[in-house]
């Protein structure tokens, strides 16, 4: 199973992750490649990942205070700049295209699957150390990298949202995050850190969240 190369740790994990397919070739993810996904159901899914975000921004800006170096620190901060000027507004931009205005999505609702995937991710962040929650995170920064990878070009009516993520800035996002990843393993876990019992807590911690969000895409394929 082939796929872009953001680092080591993503490399094994993703190969060690039952649902890593399912996740990132899910009917809703084709439905966007195709342009047949309905429009409704993906601005129900804009609506909850606008909410998601919120708290993927706070889950980093916990990771800023769990950093042990100032690379960390700033990679951290840095994650959260972004989510919170880039990832975000455009969110509301589309939104508002649709008629949907901020007011509107601060009002969201938010489902029984986006709980389960944010809480989860903060629960991580509160109870583990920096990488039990880098091990929670990546698979959205990192699978909506791949994601937009393999659907760039596909045009349609979901081109803004695919080009996104197959751009320059969040692919380098991704290979920063896995370079972040990297890192933090080495620094705390040595160079043999892949042959160590921590690592496959760290797998299955990846695992789980690559689990919740094919949740989340099938959340937005059924609506909300």
């Amino acid at each position: 199973m082939s796929g872009p190369d953001y680092g080591a740790a993503f490399t094994l994990w993703r190969e060690s992750a039952p649902e890593w397919q399912h996740y990132t070739h899910h009917a809703f993810v084709e439905g966007l490649r195709t342009g047949t996904l309905p429009r409704a159901n993906f601005l129900d899914y804009l609506r909850q990942d606008y909410v998601f975000l919120i708290h993927f921004a706070r889950a980093w800006a916990l990771a800023a205070a769990k950093a042990d170096t100032l690379a960390e620190l700033q990679a951290a901060s840095s994650t959260v700049q972004a989510l919170a000027h880039h990832e975000m507004p455009l969110h509301i931009e589309i939104c508002a295209r649709e008629g949907i205005d901020a007011a509107c999505l601060e009002q969201t609702v938010e489902a029984p699957a986006n709980l389960a995937y944010t809480r989860y991710v903060l629960e991580a962040g509160y109870s583990g150390d920096f990488l039990d929650l880098m091990a929670a995170l990546a698979p959205c920064v990192l699978g909506y990298g791949e994601i937009g990878a393999r659907l760039s070009g596909s045009g349609g009516p979901y081109s803004d949202w695919i080009e996104t993520y197959a751009g320059a800035e969040y692919q380098g996002l991704c290979h920063d995050v896995g370079a972040l990843i990297d890192g933090a393993l080495l620094h705390r876990m040595g160079p043999d850190w892949a042959s160590l019992p921590r690592a496959g807590q760290l797998a299955k911690r990846f695992a789980t969240a690559t689990r919740l969000e094919v949740g989340f895409w099938q959340m937005g394929l059924d609506g909300t």
